[in-house]
């Protein structure tokens, strides 16, 4: 196959990837992460509680195109996927030559369950990812031209990175370690052109500081306090392995950690280009391989490393003068990991929305997706306009999030406590808080002896259930709060 028509099969592949994950995002209802991302949207910030503020912006670019749906909140996200695969399109051309490396790069990634879900159900990760790969595209223009401007690139994609999530942070030391290793580049140590880069990095991410400097740094002491050390428990190393092994899909695990193996080895590629991916999947793993030792690493944790990883697979499959056993075994690995990619995208999301596939038994994404809340939520509205409740209260963001965004649009929705994460928004009027309050919530007889002290009369007014098909996921119950007898919130700060 020629070069042309492999470029045009590739961004045939890569539209029809996005089109499928644009069905899937209208299809499934949202996460509960996402209704709460959703709420910031409406008061954009600097940062917030959990994470700088660019997932906020996208679902806020989303919704402006597509209305408060579920499909509004994901649209930008998932179409964020064309501009990550154009930057690791280039990023792998430039790194090892060659138009097959640069396509089967770009369809490793797209077929990672990483970047297909990750797009999809719109995270910090999204807007991430395709920073990253930006990231990674800007290094790689640099080593190929050495012209200094490129670094200002450089410094333009590290602060949207940093803008997205922490995990940017990575960026700063896989960059040294780049330069320190490879002989030629540390001519860059002394020019002017990365510290430019670095304070453009850093003027991008200053709203972010002074949001935080306002706020006692709570976000940052949230987030960077995960590094803290109070016990060893190394268990969750054995979480590690087996999380990337699904995120990235087998086959293409498989494919990238032959291509490190490879690039190792120094089987392909010049030092530079090697380094560069290399460092950037090692200085994470690395760090979160030793954070495992003492606690528990999230697989989408590790999702700046997807787009050199994609490039190292990438390696493996078009570059490597393999044995034949092993051959056989790329080669296999590279016909299907598109397909096998594929199905199990579609899996993953008939079995979340569904539980079609265990049979309607409980499984891991029930909390989660939100199956069965806008028909709760209808019930729960039922009940609100009988009692005559002014505003609806749950204490956690995730129902907070779901009810704000299924209820009725403009009904009064306040998490009862950890008011820290609300802080951009404006709190209810005096007026919403002052008559009858509906208070939701799956357990809240543990609850209640922490709001007797401030009403007059709390009354169970009903229970309702949020159903997968046959399978009752909760019971949530409602109890009617009236005779407030002063502030109707906890205001303890969240736990860190």
């Amino acid at each position: 196959m020629n070069d042309t028509r492999l470029v045009r099969l590739t961004a045939l592949t890569v539209l029809g990837l996005v089109a499928l994950r644009l069905a899937i995002a209208a299809w499934l209802p949202l996460t509960f992460d996402e209704a709460y991302y959703w709420q910031w949207s409406k008061h954009l910030a600097g940062g917030y509680y959990d994470h700088p503020p660019m997932v906020a912006v996208v679902i806020w670019l989303g919704t402006l195109i597509a209305g408060d749906t579920e499909f509004g909140v994901r649209l930008v996200s998932v179409l964020l996927g064309l501009p990550m695969s154009w930057a690791v399109f280039r990023s792998a051309q430039l790194l090892f030559g060659g138009v097959r490396i640069a396509c089967t790069a770009t369809l490793l990634l797209n077929v990672t369950l990483i970047a297909a879900a990750g797009t999809t159900i719109v995270t910090p990760d999204a807007p991430l990812l395709v920073a990253s790969s930006f990231v990674l595209y800007a290094l790689a223009q640099v080593l190929a031209s050495g012209r200094g401007i490129w670094w200002l690139a450089v410094g333009a994609a590290v602060g949207v990175a940093l803008l997205s999530k922490y995990t940017a942070m990575f960026f700063g030391p896989i960059i040294l370690i780049w330069l320190l290793w490879v002989p030629k580049l540390r001519r860059w140590l002394t020019s002017p052109w990365p510290y430019l880069g670095g304070l453009l990095a850093l003027a991008l991410f200053s709203p972010v500081l002074w949001w935080n400097a306002e706020h006692d740094f709570v976000s940052f002491a949230k987030q960077l306090g995960r590094a803290r050390i109070e016990s060893f428990r190394p268990a969750y190393i054995a979480e590690l392995i087996p999380t990337q092994f699904a995120f990235a899909t087998p086959l293409v695990f498989i494919l990238g950690v032959l291509g490190l193996y490879a690039l190792a080895r120094r089987e392909v590629g010049a030092t530079g280009s090697r380094t560069l991916i290399s460092a950037t999947v090692w200085t994470i793993v690395v760090y979160f391989a030793w954070h495992a030792l003492h606690a528990r690493v999230e697989a989408n944790w590790l999702s700046p490393i997807y787009p050199a990883f994609a490039i190292a697979g990438a390696v493996a499959a078009t570059a490597v003068p393999w044995g034949a056993r092993m051959q056989r075994l790329v080669r296999f690995c590279a016909n299907w990991a598109v397909p096998t990619g594929v199905l199990l995208l579609v899996l993953a999301a008939v079995q979340a929305n569904t539980g079609v596939l265990t049979g309607f038994r409980r499984d891991a994404s029930v909390r989660t997706v939100g199956v069965g809340f806008a028909q709760m939520a209808a019930e729960i509205e039922a009940v609100r306009v009988r009692v005559g409740a002014s505003c609806v209260l749950a204490d956690d963001y995730g129902n907070t999030g779901w009810l704000a965004f299924y209820l009725p649009k403009g009904t009064c929705v306040a998490q009862r406590n950890q008011r820290l994460r609300w802080v951009n928004a404006p709190e209810p009027a005096p007026e919403l808080l002052a008559g009858k309050l509906l208070l939701v919530g799956e357990d809240q007889a543990a609850m209640l002896p922490s709001v007797q002290a401030s009403f007059e009369r709390i009354e169970r007014v009903g229970v309702v259930q949020r159903k997968r098909g046959p399978l009752v996921i909760e019971d949530v119950e409602l109890d009617l709060l009236d005779g407030a007898k002063g502030d109707v919130f906890d205001r303890s700060p969240p736990p860190y």
